[in-house]
């Protein structure tokens, strides 16, 4: 059993965090059939699946379609949105991934589908959300975390941001924060026999990613500045250090115990005092001690490669990681025992390596059941389901209105 099995998804979401949002309620037992164009999109490598068997292999290995069906299906013409609507009376889900206002003018709106089948968790992700003056603005992660304030305080505290992965808008804000919200909703079904409209901005999402970082702004009004506290590096307990090899370590000894730990493998009780306090999580520390520590812990570092700092100061109860490259993640004793690299055998690609599946369940385990799909794959079986037959089907295919 699969604790999401039975419950059918209507994937329109298109774009990558879409994709992931519906990969992880596939993952954990969904029944996910994307909603595609006929002819993929000049983003095919993102969201929308590859067309056309010589693209089988690249399908194979993108993760983010794995265990999902897909049927190409145009929503513009009336036969078109009739499908959809079919689809519609029997899922449990739908996630989209329009600007506001798009699903509308296709006929395909939560106002809609829900007449239809008032059971419907509606899921959109955009932006900015549906409404407030700037639902209707185009936008990107980068955009997002600027206004969420996330990005001002990323970076040295000389010189511009640094923009980081698009982790924080596209897949928390928006990807998780949209599996949250659909559970959330699903749950509320069963108490209350009504599916709901989930509205998730990837803004919010980010904004409240921030939550922690707020408080002391809303608490006394004061504002963080970017490469000044504790969680930027700017303590020496807490931080990135050059190795020997040319190499990098992270050190994170914010309690006080692991930082005694630390320094005195080094030699360095009298380091000891130089500690987190509270006073810390807004301003950078200030004196030349403090400068002292943290050039004594440079050229300390200097002194062995990263692995053997690694192997030393991991027995001696000290919050020490490598940092890898990508290639490197992958051979690591710990994320090969957490199965976060997995193998599936593919009937004529042979194994195909992907991430693995984050949430651990100890009694409905999620899986991978298939790999990503081409685009319009399963059209002609969806719709034999949904009672076409192959006449309707072949019109539809010369119409242009399925592929």
């Amino acid at each position: 059993m699969l604790a999401l099995e039975n419950i059918k998804v209507l994937d329109l979401s298109g774009l990558v965090p879409g994709a992931f949002c519906t990969m992880i309620l596939g993952d954990l037992g969904a029944q996910v059939l994307k909603v595609e164009p006929p002819t993929p999109s000049e983003l095919s490598g993102s969201g929308p699946s590859p067309k056309g068997e010589e693209k089988r292999r690249e399908a194979a290995f993108f993760a983010l379609n794995r265990n999902k069906k897909s049927i190409g299906l145009n929503l513009k013409p009336e036969a078109g949105r009739q499908i959809f609507c079919r689809l519609a009376r029997q899922a449990d889900v739908i996630v989209e991934g329009y600007r506001p206002g798009v699903v509308r003018r296709l006929g395909i709106d939560y106002e809609t589908i829900n007449k239809l089948n008032p059971r419907i968790v509606y899921c959109s992700l955009s932006g900015y959300g549906q409404d407030g003056p700037y639902h209707s603005f185009p936008g990107h992660d980068v955009n997002y975390i600027a206004l969420a304030g996330a990005l001002g305080l990323i970076g040295p505290r000389e010189g511009s941001p640094v923009i980081p992965l698009n982790l924080v808008a596209d897949f928390a804000g928006a990807s998780l924060y949209g599996v949250i919200g659909i559970l959330a909703a699903l749950i509320a079904r069963d108490k209350t026999d009504k599916g709901q409209y989930v509205d998730i901005a990837y803004l919010d999402g980010a904004l409240s990613l921030m939550t922690f970082f707020t408080t002391d702004y809303f608490l006394n009004n004061i504002v963080p500045k970017r490469g000044e506290t504790v969680l930027h590096g700017a303590y020496p307990y807490y931080g990135v250090y050059e190795t020997k090899d040319g190499e990098y370590i992270t050190i994170g000894c914010l309690e006080l115990h692991f930082w005694e730990n630390l320094c005195r493998l080094l030699g360095r009780e009298d380091y000891i005092p130089y500690h987190f306090a509270p006073e810390h999580l807004l301003h950078k520390p200030e004196g030349k001690e403090w400068d002292e520590v943290r050039s004594c812990l440079k050229e300390t570092f200097l002194t062995r490669t990263r692995d053997e700092w690694f192997e030393l100061l991991s027995q001696r109860e000290i919050p020490v990681a490598k940092v890898y490259t990508l290639d490197e993640v992958f051979s690591d004793p710990q994320v090969l025992h957490r199965q976060m690299v997995i193998e599936i055998e593919h009937p004529a690609l042979g194994k195909v390596k992907q991430v693995g599946i984050a949430p651990r369940l100890s009694g409905t385990p999620g899986g991978v059941r298939h790999l990503s799909p081409l685009l319009g794959e399963h059209t002609e079986e969806i719709l034999s389901e949904l009672g076409y037959g192959q006449t309707e089907i072949e019109s539809l295919r010369r119409e242009g209105v399925i592929g």
